[in-house]
């Protein structure tokens, strides 16, 4: 079973891209963020980014919106039809909706730069193959890892361990692409060099910890540009 990684200075030649899902291939985050809001506001309580963002990238056990708003309110609130609703307004304003700009140009470049691509999410993977099959890029991936995949989610660093294992790779020599604070931290624990492409959730995030902050997906063919010329330790 993988465990954390002691990273180490030197970097073996890049070899594989994984890409996180929400966020970062399809625009889900703003929607879940919208809706939420929506519900602290018919509470009589806003929800600032800042605060939104530390569940993005986890889970509901790293931060509760649910507990949050019942300690603001001091009150138990009725989930289930404001669940209903939250998914519904969630699921309308996704209809359509596709990859961002710049994610099909970097995924081809990497597949051109012969590298494994794939996708590694704290979603199920009911949500992330149904997505990346519904927006054309599922035979684009050689796998992807989802929850239930390995004992934690992110931030911890088993998901992007156990994808290195199924490719049969050493974990510094895969480079993780997320828009997350919580997912550049699992990345630093299972030793990977990491992107972080922040959107308009988490652009309140402060990403110092990441090896790479670009502004778009459109500057990865160059990121990976640049470190394949790199040389070898």
């Amino acid at each position: 079973m993988p465990t954390d990684f002691d990273p180490s200075p030197m970097r073996p030649p890049l070899r594989a891209l994984l890409f996180d899902f929400d966020g970062l291939i399809v625009d889900t985050e703003w929607p879940i963020y919208q809706a939420w809001s929506k519900t602290f506001r018919d509470h009589g309580h806003p929800l600032p980014l800042e605060t939104f963002t530390k569940c993005i990238g986890t889970d509901f056990d790293t931060w509760s919106p649910k507990t949050h708003l019942e300690n603001l309110t001091g009150a138990e609130i009725n989930w289930p039809p404001l669940d209903a609703a939250r998914q519904a307004s969630i699921e309308e304003n996704l209809e359509g909706a596709g990859p961002l700009p710049g994610i099909p140009e970097a995924v081809q470049a990497g597949i051109s730069s012969g590298l494994s691509l794939a996708v590694v999410s704290s979603s199920s993977h009911r949500w992330v193959d149904g997505w990346l099959k519904k927006i054309g890029l599922w035979d684009r991936f050689s796998l992807t890892v989802c929850r239930g995949d390995a004992p934690r989610i992110k931030p911890a660093p088993d998901l992007y361990l156990e994808a290195a294992h199924q490719l049969k790779l050493d974990p510094g020599s895969c480079l993780v692409v997320e828009d997350s604070v919580n997912g550049i931290k699992a990345a630093i624990g299972a030793g990977m060099p990491s992107a972080a492409i922040p959107n308009r959730v988490t652009s309140c995030c402060d990403f110092s910890i990441a090896d790479h902050v670009l502004q778009s997906a459109h500057e990865l063919p160059g990121l990976i540009a640049k470190l394949r010329a790199e040389p070898a330790p």
